[in-house]
């Protein structure tokens, strides 16, 4: 089972203290806690079981694969969803744990900005009612055409109402007929403030999607089948807040790009916690790609995906030092 998103910081004080060997008061730095947090964490890890002073070589009972797949890639917190056979949809166990840890995260006075997508809305859809004081939930990007499900303004509406918070969506499409009308539309005040905002948000919650004939782009109609597979030949590795990013996380240079209306990926980037949510074992390759490109810092995936990650870090380390 994984470690509920409560226990998180118990987990990593014990995994930086008795794994990499940090002083206490280097743990209160690191996690910006107290050092008398550390002392009480550390102690109440021994209590729960979490740790066992006296067998080093099996510090955790749970979660030591979360542990190293932040050291691997420098993330600041993963949670793992456990693989679960009797589920119809073993996808569902990772969007329950987001929607909790995504919960644990939101603190009073918050903005959080919200992107689109199935993984997004089914968060949204199975999170718990919460009163939060002076909380905004801020949209990410441009909307979509009504008959398309998952819009960002339903994903963004539907998480402003869980909260009991103030929903701000955005009064521009995400894709433009023309870089010439995406430039000017950029320019109106209301827009430019707008994006301009997203830098400010405390929290981001989004997922990453394919570059394929299965990319929300394709379906809602913004990129035809044959044109996401041209892209695919130019670079493209994934798509974040509906924009096209490259294999290092960097915005892919091309004409789709410019004519979307969405935040840079700089403004994504100045959010303190970006939470990324993946639950398709195929959106690997992009999921390496917002890795790389700094645009997660907080991480919910399936224990499967999580093997593939520290394989992958296995490889590129022995290639290093090879």
């Amino acid at each position: 089972m994984a470690i509920r998103p409560a226990e998180q910081l118990i987990h990593k004080a014990a995994w930086l203290y008795y794994a990499h060997g940090l002083r206490q008061d280097e743990v209160a730095s690191q996690l910006n806690i107290s050092r008398a947090s550390v002392a009480m964490y550390l102690r109440k890890a021994r209590e729960t079981g979490i740790v066992n002073i006296s067998t080093s070589t099996q510090l955790f009972t749970n979660d030591i694969m979360a542990r190293r797949v932040e050291d691997a890639f420098k993330l600041d917190a993963v949670w793992i969803a456990p693989e679960n056979a009797y589920l119809a949809d073993p996808s569902t166990d990772i969007a329950v744990l987001a929607a909790s840890v995504f919960l644990e995260l939101v603190k009073k006075g918050d903005r959080i900005g919200v992107a689109w997508g199935r993984t997004v809305y089914t968060i949204a859809d199975i999170m718990s009612y919460a009163d939060l004081q002076d909380v905004t939930v801020v949209q990410l990007c441009g909307n979509l055409g009504a008959p398309y499900s998952y819009r960002p303004d339903q994903c963004t509406m539907e998480i402003a109402r869980r909260l009991n918070a103030k929903g701000l969506n955005f009064y521009a499409p995400l894709v433009l007929s023309t870089e010439e009308l995406a430039q000017g539309l950029r320019a109106e005040p209301v827009i430019r403030d707008q994006l301009a905002g997203v830098a400010d948000c405390d929290l981001a919650l989004y997922s990453v999607g394919a570059v394929d004939a299965d990319s929300h782009l394709v379906k809602c109609g913004a990129l035809t089948a044959a044109e996401m597979e041209a892209l695919r030949s130019q670079g493209a590795a994934g798509v974040i807040a509906g924009q096209i990013i490259d294999a290092s996380g960097e915005v892919l240079d091309c004409s789709y790009n410019r004519r979307v209306i969405s935040a840079e990926l700089a403004s994504l980037r100045a959010i303190e916690k970006r939470l990324m949510v993946v639950q398709e074992d195929t959106k690997f390759e992009p999921l390496l790609s917002a890795i790389a490109g700094g645009l997660c810092t907080h991480l919910v995936i399936g224990a499967h995906m999580a093997e593939r990650l520290l394989e992958h870090a296995a490889a590129v380390a022995g290639k290093k030092a090879s």
